[in-house]
């Protein structure tokens, strides 16, 4: 009698986050467009980044931190504790 093939018992899918990501994966991450992760990065407002050369890094976990720090409850809690980066001319 032929062996029939077993189906291989169901491995867990691990997700492995890299150490860092690129601007655009983090973007995508947050839930936001490149352009403007790039403004708040340049008023000071964004996640904490890292700069190897001219490359601009974010790690997953500073990212989920940044994300946490921007919870608010209602629309004033959130006026009252966040800048208007985005709307607000940049001092040069």
């Amino acid at each position: 009698m032929a062996q029939q093939d077993k189906p291989a018992a169901a491995k867990p899918v691990v997700a492995i986050m890299p150490k860092v990501v690129t601007a655009k994966v983090a973007a995508r991450l947050v839930g936001l467009s490149e352009s403007t992760l790039a403004k708040l990065r340049l008023n000071g407002n964004g996640p904490i980044y890292l700069k190897l050369g001219r490359r601009v890094l974010y790690r997953p976990a500073d990212l989920e931190q940044w994300l946490e720090s921007r919870t608010a409850r209602d629309t004033s809690d959130a006026d009252a504790r966040f800048l208007k980066a985005l709307t607000i001319a940049h001092p040069r």
